[in-house]
């Protein structure tokens, strides 16, 4: 993946468009680069300010899939946006109904699937809703959590779309699409990870050399017969205490490098895979 910077943002912002795919695509590479999590919130809130107003509910979308799609992974987004997300809410409070009415079913989700507090929800909805409570007006009956969780069952079947994804197929959530169970890791990481392994335990000629050069003694017990006295024996004690040593701290070495090139393929897999979905997403986005 292109590595983060605030300009790379502005521009993917701005190439973003309505389709599915393209929120996919650029919340996949929000969460691949969380770490800049405080950067990315500010910029997406100073940039929705800016665009038009058409285009201001696809940054909602956009915002909602990074949200849900990264609670797996850590709260850092959705503790960030919670900062910004009042005032998103209040600078689309003019908006027409039929915007105000899928702001509403964003935040009936978010509060169905337990994204945030019904108290930060109902100051999200004071923020862009004018709605005040009339006296006497009963309060809307509350569903049964049997009820919701049945009703999001439901829902997310009807949005569930199957996709292959080089070579495999997968289910993809309209309103909470799935990112790779692998958490791709930056490019630096990556390369940092290669270079570790360029001074491992099994390229050092050192120590192999060392084990190679032991005494026979060591590890022939039937040369403990050729001792001649107590202080050979003695000499045999602290060389096979030396050996033995050495031994488990070269074995702790290669299991060590062994996790390491195991994590690293996992790296590897991991970052190959969401290069293939992006280039996958990009040729498809070309297409169209």
């Amino acid at each position: 993946m292109t590595g983060f910077t605030e300009s790379a943002l502005v521009k993917r912002l701005m190439d973003l468009n309505p389709s599915q795919q393209s929120i996919q695509t650029l919340s996949l590479w929000l969460i691949h680069h969380r770490k800049h999590h405080p950067t990315i919130v500010k910029v997406w809130f100073r940039e929705m300010c800016k665009v038009k107003d058409n285009r201001k509910l696809m940054f909602m979308y956009l915002a909602n899939d990074v949200i849900q799609n990264s609670k797996k992974k850590g709260p850092e987004f959705g503790k960030e946006f919670e900062t910004v997300l009042p005032k998103a809410f209040e600078h689309m409070k003019g908006f027409d109904e039929k915007t105000r009415e899928r702001l509403n079913r964003l935040l009936q989700i978010w509060e169905e699937r337990g994204v945030y507090d019904k108290v930060q929800i109902a100051e999200f909805k004071a923020a862009f809703l004018d709605t005040v409570k009339e006296p006497g007006t009963p309060p809307p009956k509350k569903k049964t959590k049997v009820e919701v969780e049945k009703k999001e069952k439901k829902e997310r079947k009807k949005s569930e779309t199957e996709v292959e994804v080089d070579g495999t197929k997968e289910l993809h959530v309209t309103l909470s699409p799935r990112t790779p169970a692998g958490d791709p890791p930056e490019t630096e990481e990556l390369i940092k990870a290669l270079m570790d392994l360029e001074n491992t335990a099994s390229s050092d000629a050192g120590v192999r050399e060392r084990i190679a050069s032991l005494p026979p003694e060591v590890s022939e017990v039937s040369l403990l017969a050729n001792l001649a006295d107590r202080s050979a024996a003695d000499q045999l004690s602290i060389a096979v205490n030396e050996a033995a040593a050495l031994l488990a701290d070269y074995n702790g070495r290669l299991q060590a490098e062994m996790e390491d090139r195991r994590r690293l393929l996992t790296m590897l897999r991991d970052y190959t895979l969401a290069q293939r979905q992006l280039l996958q997403q990009a040729q498809t986005t070309l297409e169209i």
